[in-house]
């Protein structure tokens, strides 16, 4: 059986249309227990959209239900006029998640790492995977990875290839895990301008689950912050520069107390 390759897809990024997110009293329970509370959120066509809150929260459980690899107990998650999770939303809309830990094939060099989906899904000839690859790769300045090795890589580098690979699937919606987990801080500020880019050059709506205070404050639209499952507040960057809700205050900025330290609250807490 023959595949040609599918018209949708060109040597260009982000071609055609931005879409939004819509997520309406979406509930998830896992057997007894409720990880999603009722949530409800907008993401505006070409947002860059920050969803922060403590570990356990909830934020990726949240990010897998607008990648599809979820369903809702309750509610619904749509993508423009598509719901979420039917399989066929994705032959409708280009969307890419970033993972926390890269999702790197070891075995693989960069170049075929980030050609290995248009390889798999038969959509272009190889003349035109390479056009797509190293299109994503100049996009990200790693032209010259192409032959490297994931365990060539620094952390910084293979976060970079992760979001190139995410981009040679040219998506109309990028979902980032954590991007900047395990960075420095200078790369860090780094990984948070690659994505400020993208947006500037393509509109591309943009979803980030970070506990990263500064990529929210610096380059979000708006920001969600989860705790236990519930959304506790929503609002533009400058909403949580100095926050009245002590909880998410302690969240933005925790200050270090000796005489009273958390782990042993949270130890206390236990008994």
């Amino acid at each position: 059986m023959s595949h040609a390759p599918s018209p949708g897809f060109t040597a260009t990024p982000f071609a055609g249309k931005t879409y939004g997110v819509t997520i309406t009293g979406l509930t998830k329970q896992f057997g007894r227990s409720t990880v999603l509370h009722d949530i409800n959120l907008e993401v505006k066509p070409g947002e860059i959209y920050c969803i922060m809150g403590p570990s356990g929260s909830g934020k990726t459980v949240l990010l897998k239900h607008i990648a599809g690899l979820e369903r809702a107990t309750r509610g619904e998650v749509r993508i423009g006029e598509y719901d979420a999770a039917d399989p066929e939303t994705r032959n409708q809309v280009h969307l890419a998640l970033v993972f926390q830990a890269g999702a790197l094939f070891n075995s693989l060099s960069v170049y075929d790492n980030l050609a290995l989906y248009p390889r798999e899904h038969r959509q272009c000839n190889e003349a035109g995977i390479r056009e797509r690859v190293m299109n994503a790769l100049s996009i990200l300045s790693l032209e010259k990875a192409a032959r490297k090795f994931p365990s060539e890589l620094s952390g910084g580098m293979k976060k970079r290839v992760a979001i190139a690979r995410a981009l040679v699937m040219e998506p109309q919606i990028l979902l980032y895990d954590e991007p900047t987990s395990e960075l420095d801080p200078v790369m860090s500020a780094t990984i948070s301008e690659i994505i400020a880019t993208l947006r500037q050059q393509t509109a591309v709506t943009s979803i980030v689950v970070s506990h990263d205070r500064d990529l929210a404050l610096s380059i979000a639209d708006r920001i969600t912050i989860m705790m236990d499952g519930r959304i506790r507040a929503t609002g533009v960057p400058a909403d949580f520069k100095n926050p009245s809700d002590t909880a998410i205050a302690n969240f933005l900025n925790p200050v270090i107390d000796l005489k009273n330290p958390r782990f042993k609250q949270l130890e206390n807490s236990h008994e």
